[in-house]
């Protein structure tokens, strides 16, 4: 069956169904939204379409997905309380209430498979406070005293006193490779999760707060191409076997030589299309070997060791893998959007 026709059929079927009970509902809406539901499945056979049929494709795909929400919504609140009633004899009113099955946050999902990933070559997890001095966050950091991260226009200070005493919420978890570098053992291969915090503008496509995961690996003899290779293997095993990645050179205070990493882009197989705005690429992380000057203010010796660090956003890579097209979603904690993972 054709992918056109597959959607007309379940979009049929949405409009015509008949709930009796909220058992039913909730089978659907596994059957339909889950993990391993239809639209999923639906979902993964798009980004196989020809780019000319994916606009009215896209937008079927949108109507059947709504046809389904509104299903099960009208679902649960008809029989919400369809057994309750004051003259049932026993009914405890007096007991909490019942609010139902959670559901997993879709940045926690991305979380623990990021973790799961670099578990498997041996990467530790360390962490580190989210409010930092200067030292941790940006002189350590090999910051220089003019860049933009430190004026208020970029960071949340907590003091500021134009120096290194001054106090902010951390704007990366970089602060945490430097504690790791001061207090762990060598080597070190750990990545440092947590949520970090930039004065933006709160839209669709930014928030002043969001969540990162970055790695470092410290010993003797790491290279660029170990560095290259652990970011092949995290890319295919969190896209799929058959993901390609391309290093294009950037720069970061802490990382010389420093680089951005793209994948190709999985909905349109690199040729295209509003996701990779037209270049077939989609950038994920920035990396880059540690600067000899980090390693010296965390006291290791350059001349014996070398690393590299690497940094994503959680949000970004749960928006690749779910598609979720507005960022405020993720802190709003509504049900309706959490039980589709």
């Amino acid at each position: 069956m054709q992918l056109k026709e597959k959607i007309e059929t379940l979009l049929e079927e949405a409009r015509k169904i008949r709930i009796a009970s909220l058992e039913e509902s909730e089978n659907y809406r596994i059957r339909l939204l889950g993990k391993k539901g239809e639209l999923n499945r639906l979902f993964e056979e798009f980004k196989q379409v020809e780019p000319s049929l994916k606009k009215d494709l896209g937008q079927s795909l949108n109507q059947l997905k709504n046809a389904v929400q509104e299903a099960i919504q009208k679902a649960r609140e008809e029989f919400q309380g369809q057994n309750l009633s004051e003259e049932d004899p026993a009914l405890d009113l007096t007991r909490p209430v019942e609010t139902g099955t959670g559901y997993r946050h879709p940045l926690s999902l991305v979380k623990e498979e990021i973790f799961r990933i670099f578990a498997g070559i041996g990467f530790d997890i360390s962490d580190g406070p989210e409010i930092e001095d200067d030292w941790h966050l940006f002189t350590a950091l090999n910051f220089s005293p003019e860049h933009p991260a430190r004026d208020m226009q970029d960071t949340f200070f907590i003091e500021k006193n134009g120096g290194i005493t001054d106090v902010a919420l951390r704007t990366h978890t970089s602060s945490v490779q430097i504690r790791a570098m001061e207090t762990q053992p060598l080597p070190i291969r750990t990545l440092c999760p947590g949520r970090v915090y930039r004065n933006e503008v709160v839209s669709a496509r930014a928030h002043c707060f969001f969540h990162q995961v970055e790695g470092l690996y410290v010993d003797k003899g790491v290279s660029y191409a170990d560095l290259r290779e652990v970011l092949l293997y995290f890319a295919k095993e969190m896209f799929g076997p058959k993901t390609r990645i391309r290093l294009r050179p950037s720069y970061f205070p802490f990382t010389e030589p420093s680089a951005e990493m793209d994948i190709a882009c999985s909905l349109c197989g690199g040729k295209g299309c509003s996701l990779c705005k037209g270049t077939g690429w989609v950038e994920i992380l920035g990396c880059g070997m540690v600067d000899p000057n980090v390693l010296e203010n965390c006291r290791i010796d350059p001349a014996l060791y070398s690393g590299f660090a690497f940094g994503m956003g959680v949000e970004r890579i749960a928006n690749l893998l779910y598609r979720v097209n507005d960022l405020r979603l993720f802190s709003e904690n509504d049900k309706r959007f959490l039980s589709q993972f």
